[in-house]
This record gives structure tokens, sequence and C-alpha cells, in this order.
């Protein structure tokens, strides 16, 4: 039985805990300083892991290498499998034609590409993420900014950038929801609390897009917009976490910020439409005008995304259907490793139970959504298939980066790694409110998961708060708040948005774009945590 040590350097925390962090040092100097290939980065950083564990922390090696291998097996099915099937989707409307029609019938909302990107970006990515998660949203919404024209690097960061705001309600608030059965703490008071963080981000977070899209004029022409836009997902956010329903949060709040935007393109467009487009686009957004299709084009070219938001809608809100996909789960006691693991506190460790999602995966559900638009755009099977085999062959090296990171994510937690650094941030005293947001960047940053961060620092954070005396229930908030920046950053996220406009093994360059927007991000909401847990207290639900 191997139970890890909070602090097994000489029994010092600090020591343990710089020891702890090589690698993810290696992984963000490789991919950000050096800039080598994201998956050289990846398996570099999970043989740092696996040699901390083994020689830092006493783990023994065969336990070691089968939690990578669970790791690895994680990063196969869910992760890897959703982005297969997101880019097939995509590679499907292509194949068809039909991804002109969609460009066009943006076009028809707005034929400014600054609005299509808070559109695409911030209000669809935000409907998939409330659906689906786990990286969709960014593949799917970059691979239409690239179809529309945008540049591939300006598309990754954009859509990175617009992907903060809506995940901690993402997968219908599954991170809260996590967060609240390992604390004890009702989710409904856990998401009261986000509510009351993550839409701060959501107000500033449209206008920070069109900065990126179109620099200091994009700002000064379409600030109202973006303003409106971000107002009305706060608002809905804000309201719906706290008083309407927790899990649907991010479906409201994206629905009513587009319904928003839509209402003001009625009495209001942006001044120099015609020069974005010539300068963001090349041209491309002057192609199929939106005005000439009929309401049968606009339909069939919306199909697939629409088939999505269905067909997730009814699987997460139609508690029958969810619970009958659910029941078809396998939980897989991982070999040599279930039983063989206890945790900090001396219990058997659950986490060596590998769930085989095989039917319920939001990949499967894609796969099942790939299959209708083949038969709707009338593709022959044979076509589908083999445009799926091309997706999976052009994934090997993005796939190579996920499944390392994901083991190196596991090794790191399962020795006592991760704990070893949490543990080392929550020892700062009263000091630790400001601090502890980036207990969840850290987390999001290693497993690209929220979720995730949640399951490592949520109980942490709630006994970090009882000893310095802080309301828990907004420390365990601010760990789901501040993953949704380290969302940007995470190697996983990087590859799959890389991989989705064209720029494979080109992940440093994007972490270079959307750094410095995690970490401003970051210190802001650092700053809101700690104002509530003083001054501001009274923003706090009772």
């Amino acid at each position: 039985m191997y139970q890890p040590l909070t602090a097994p350097i000489a029994d010092s925390l600090g020591l343990s805990a710089l020891l702890a962090a090589v690698p993810l040092l290696v992984v963000f100097l490789l991919l950000g300083v050096l800039r080598v290939k994201a998956h050289w980065a990846g398996l570099s950083g999970l043989a740092a892991a696996l040699l901390i564990a083994v020689l830092g922390y006493g783990m023994p090696a065969d336990l070691a290498l089968l939690s990578a291998g669970q790791g690895a097996a994680f990063g196969v099915l869910p992760i890897l499998w959703i982005v297969i099937t997101a880019i097939w989707l995509y590679q499907l409307t292509v194949r068809s034609g039909r991804f002109e029609d969609l460009r066009a019938t943006f076009a028809l909302l707005s034929p400014d590409p600054r609005i299509q990107a808070v559109v695409i970006a911030f209000c669809f990515g935000g409907l998939l993420e409330a659906l689906a998660g786990f990286g969709a949203p960014v593949a799917i919404t970059g691979m239409m900014l690239v179809a529309i024209g945008f540049p591939p690097l300006r598309a990754a960061v954009t859509v990175l950038l617009a992907n903060t705001a809506p995940v901690a309600f993402g997968a219908l608030s599954t991170p809260i929801i996590t967060a609240g059965e390992l604390t004890g703490i009702p989710y409904e008071h856990i998401g009261a609390v986000v509510g009351r963080q993550t839409p701060l981000l959501a107000v500033i977070v449209p206008v920070l897009l069109v900065l990126v899209v179109d620099g200091r004029r994009g700002v000064r022409q379409t600030w109202p917009a973006a303003l409106v836009t971000g107002v009305a997902f706060a608002v809905a956010q804000f309201v719906c976490a706290n008083y309407i329903s927790v899990p649907l949060t991010d479906i409201v709040s994206a629905l009513v910020g587009a319904v928003a935007l839509v209402v003001l393109l009625r009495f209001w467009q942006p001044a120099g439409s015609a020069e974005a487009r010539a300068d963001l686009t090349a041209g491309a957004a002057d192609e199929a005008p939106g005005r000439q299709l009929g309401a049968g084009r606009i339909f069939l070219a919306l199909f697939p995304y629409l088939l999505v938001i269905a067909v997730f809608s009814v699987v997460k809100l139609w508690e029958p259907v969810g619970e009958a996909l659910a029941a078809t789960d396998v939980e897989v006691p991982w070999p040599g490793l279930h039983g063989a693991l206890l945790s900090a506190s001396g219990e058997p460790a659950s986490s060596t139970v590998f769930t085989l999602s095989w039917l319920s995966s939001p990949g499967s559900l894609l796969l099942l959504c790939g299959l209708g638009v083949t038969l709707v755009y009338r593709i022959k099977p044979t076509t589908a298939l083999a445009e799926l085999g091309r997706t999976a062959v052009s994934m090997r090296w993005s796939g190579l980066t996920i499944v390392s990171v994901l083991a190196l994510a596991y090794v790191m937690n399962q020795s006592g790694q991760t704990t070893t650094i949490g543990t080392a941030i929550a020892g700062i005293g009263t000091a630790f409110a400001f601090f502890s947001p980036v207990l969840g960047w850290l987390g999001v940053a290693v497993t690209g998961s929220d979720t995730s961060a949640n399951a490592l620092f949520a109980s942490l954070q709630q006994v970090a708060a009882e000893r310095v005396g802080v309301d828990p229930a907004l420390l365990v908030a601010a760990n789901t708040s501040g993953g949704v920046m380290g969302k940007m950053i995470s190697p996983q996220n990087l590859t799959i948005v890389a991989t989705a406009v064209g720029m494979a093994g080109a992940e440093a360059k994007i972490l270079r774009g959307v750094l410095k927007w995690s970490i401003g991000l970051l210190l802001a909401l650092c700053a809101l945590v700690f104002l509530q847990s003083e001054v501001l207290s009274w923003m706090l639900p009772r």
C-alpha cells in the first residue's frame, strides 16, 4: 500500500512543493520559452513527474507507471474521443459544401467579423460549453472562425479567451456539483457564490475579444455590441445561478446574451465593417452574401449545431435518457493500482477506478450527431467513415500530447505532488483568500478540466478556509472560478485548439498569445475574492 506524504523532502513543505512543481515548470518552459512541440513537452513533463514520484515521494515504480497508464486511458476516452468526433462533425459540413452557407448565415446577422467573433466564440461557444465541455467548444468554434476567414492564430486566441466565463458552469455545472459532493456544501450555495464572481469576467470578456480581433479600433467601433452581450450574459448568469437553476446557468446566459446582441443589431450597426472584413478575413466574408439564402439553406447550414444542442439538451435535461446512458458506463478498478493506493488521510483512494463511458461520453453523442448529419446531408457512409479515419490520423501528435498530459496529471495527483503544492499555497495564512483562485487555475492548467481541479482542491480549499476563518463556500467557489482562466493555458486545450485551426505543433505560439490574458484575469479574480472575504463580504449569499 502506498500512502503519499505531504512533505517527503527533508520534512520540508517548501522544498517538497518546489520539487513537486518541476513537472509543470518543465512543460511550460519547453512550451512557452523553448518552443518545443507540445507532445515532446508533455512527454518530458510526464518523465519528470514519474522520476519525482519514484525518487522523491517513494512511490513504487510499478504503481507510478500504472497511474500514468490510467491517466493515458482517460486521455483517450473521453478527451481524445470528443476532439476527434467534434472535428469530424465539422469536416462533414465542409465536405457537404454547407459550411459556405453557414458562413453566409452569420453574415446575415452581421457582416462585421468582430461581431461574428462575439456570436461564435462567446455566445455559441458558451452554449456548447454548457452542454458538452471537455474541449468541444474551442474545437468547434475555432474551426468556424477559420472557416469565415480568420487567421488561425487569431482564431485560436479568440476562442480560448472566450472559453472562460462559461467554464465554471460547464457541462450543466458539473464542476460545481463535484465540489459540492466532495465538501458537503450544497452545490446550489457554491453555485450562487460563483454566480457573484464569474459575471464580472463575463462583462469584460467580449470587450477583450474585439480587442484581440481588431485592436483598439475594434473596441472603439464595436464596444456597444460587446458590452451589451457581456452585460446580458453576466446578469443572466447571476440571476440563474442564484434564483433559478445552477445546472441551467450557462444555457440561459448564452441564449440571453445572443438575443440581446440580435436586438441591438436591429437598431445599430458598427462602423468600419468593410475595413474590418478586408483586414481580418481577406475578403472571405464577402463571398455568398447571407441575404441571398433562403430559410431552407439557412436551416441546413445550422443543422449540425442545432442537432448538437438538441441531442445534448435531451441527454442532460431529460433525466430518464441521461440515466439510461449513464447506466451503460463500466467502472473498471485499474488493474494493479486499485486497492494499492491510500489517500493522504489513510483512506483507500477512489481515483483508481476508471469509468469507461463508452456510450454516455460527449464524444459518442457527437458521433451520433455526425451520423445524423451524414443522413441529412446525403453523404455516403463510406465517405463519412473515411473522413473519420482521416481525422483520427491527423490527430496522432495532438493525441499523444493529450494522453501524455493526462498521464502527467494522474501521476502528480496519485503520488501526492499536487497535494503538496496545494498545501504549500494554503499555508500562507489569511492572505490565502487572495491566492485561493490560483489553486483552481493550477489544477485546470494541469488537467484541462475545472471538474478535475475541484476534485483535486475543493476539500483542501474548505479545510484552509476553516483554518483561516473564511467562509468555506467562498474559497471552494474561488477554486472553481479561478480554474476558468487556467483552461486557456492548459496544454490539453492548447493542443485541441491548435489542431482545430490547423496549427498542430504550434501550441507554444498560441500559449504566448493567451498567457497575459490568463494571468491578468486571474489577478483580477484574486483581488475580488480577497475583497469578498473582507470588505465586500456583503456580496456573498446568506
